[in-house]
């Protein structure tokens, strides 16, 4: 499907400007949905980061560093107003790139505009403390921005993930260089000419397209850098860390998850059915927190697992802009991925509950693969154990509270976990006892949370963004201590 897009796509956006990548070199992006080339990217390297370093070097030295809170806060609001008034394009721009459905991704453009309203409006609203201390002294804490921030951007939600990562830095009056992923950068851009629209300073925000093995890799081991943010996959967390510790500079990880919803007998299966399911599919189950295992009490599972069944296979997968219950994944490689687990589970024996189905009109080259519920993988087993990015759940068995934490417990990851179930003492046990960064009591991912904080454990990383958590990790603490007699 050719699409016409707003804006020229092969430039990168450093000090203000809009230029070609150092010796004009470009990227395919490719459309998920019929796998034609949609767009062209620029393939910016080590020197075009360099130069965006530079410019936000000198952007903390000059205008933007001289920006009072409020009037960052006035800025970032600014900008989400733009975001709103352009939400329909920013929606059409994530799902054309991504390949999830439009309405996610008008829901990601208005997720991103209430990053920068909430950024916006607590820039000036992050205080110090006094101490009291020593006869004779005045001890005070000031909470001051890192310098230059990096932000290395996965593909699967884009705006929602510059909002709570570069929103939050903005607003501590850092200075950012954006590096989004080469699969999926229309949004990214888009961001960047609204900033520039806002009245940002020239350096407050640069953007650097690229591959994350040239550019991303240049990103995290710059020594101009003084903090990274990056979401992505367990071994490209590794590295960047490893790189970042080179300079002795914080991280923050967001790397994914295995996460459980479990049910118990007493739950209300008619509000928890839904959130079961869209817990799962959700951007085709790209999605760091996607509800992967469904962890079900044994007086309920036959019933329940009936229930799943009939409403997977209603689901519907096509084109993005087709709008339907699923897009397709976002790449070819992805989806060897997603299909060498839908073999193994065939391969193992294990039963294949449900699936959705690919509708007749998606076209032949799209990356489509149907919803699949499977059951018979133990907690031990892979499927069980490591995070395909597909729409893939696993139904599981459990007898009670203790089994259902050791096997929520039993994997390397800890994102998120939802639980259902009326019982106020169990609700407080099970959210103690579950090792994870979130727990949803009877919910799940509580409409986004943008003022919740989020990360995780374990191989799912460190750190916590969202929320007024986020303002700390992007800044640093200074104590003062005054002596006056």
């Amino acid at each position: 499907m050719a699409e016409t897009l707003p804006f020229d796509t092969t430039e990168l956006f450093v000090a203000g400007r809009w230029r070609a990548a150092e010796g004009g070199a470009t990227l395919p992006l490719a459309n998920p949905s019929d796998g034609s080339e949609l767009a062209r990217i620029a393939r910016g390297r080590a020197a075009d980061v360099d130069a965006a370093v530079a410019a936000a070097q000198a952007a903390r030295a000059g205008d933007w560093g001289r920006l009072t809170a409020a009037e960052r806060g006035r800025l970032l609001g600014a900008l989400g107003r733009l975001v709103i008034e352009h939400a329909d394009l920013l929606a059409r721009l994530e799902a054309l790139d991504v390949g999830k459905p439009l309405r996610q991704g008008r829901a990601d453009a208005l997720a991103l505009a209430r990053y920068l309203e909430f950024y916006g409006g607590a820039a000036d609203k992050l205080h110090g403390q006094t101490i009291p201390y020593l006869a004779g002294y005045s001890a005070l804490t000031l909470r001051e921005p890192h310098g230059v921030t990096g932000h290395i951007v996965p593909w699967n939600y884009p705006m929602q993930i510059i909002g709570r990562s570069v929103g939050a830095a903005l607003a501590m009056g850092n200075a950012c260089v954006l590096k989004p992923a080469e699969e999926a950068c229309l949004s990214a851009l888009a961001f960047a000419r609204l900033a520039q629209q806002a009245g940002l300073p020239d350096g407050a925000l640069n953007l650097v397209t690229g591959l994350g093995e040239e550019a991303g890799a240049a990103l995290a081991a710059h020594p101009g850098v003084q903090h990274l943010s990056f979401t992505g996959s367990v071994a490209t967390g590794r590295l960047v860390q490893a790189a970042a510790a080179r300079n002795t500079i914080p991280v923050t990880l967001e790397l994914g998850g295995k996460s459980p919803q479990i049910v118990f007998a007493d739950a209300d299966l008619d509000a928890a059915l839904p959130h079961l399911i869209n817990g799962g599919i959700q951007n085709a189950g790209q999605t760091c927190s996607a509800a992967s295992r469904l962890l079900v009490e044994q007086p309920v599972y036959d019933a329940l697992r009936e229930r799943l069944a009939e409403r997977y296979r209603a689901l519907r997968v096509g084109p993005a802009l087709a709008d339907l219950d699923l897009g397709p994944l976002i790449s070819a490689r992805q989806h060897a991925i997603v299909s060498r687990y839908l073999e193994m589970a065939r391969g193992a024996g294990l039963r294949i509950v449900a699936q959705g189905r690919v509708v007749e009109e998606a076209p032949a080259g799209g990356w489509y693969v149907p919803p699949t519920l499977v059951e018979g993988a133990g907690p031990a087993h892979a499927l069980s154990q490591e995070e395909v990015f597909g729409p893939l759940q696993v139904l599981i068995p459990f007898d009670g509270e203790a089994e259902a934490l050791r096997i929520a417990n039993g994997t390397p990851f800890g994102l998120v976990a939802g639980v259902w179930t009326r019982d106020g003492d169990r609700q407080w046990r099970m959210a103690r006892g579950l090792r994870c960064g979130q727990v949803f009591v009877n919910n799940y991912g509580a409409g986004g949370g943008i003022e919740l904080p989020f990360g995780g454990v374990g191989q799912s990383g460190h750190g916590r963004e969202k929320g007024f958590e986020a303002l700390y990790g992007f800044s640093t603490l200074k104590t003062v201590a005054f002596r006056h007699g």
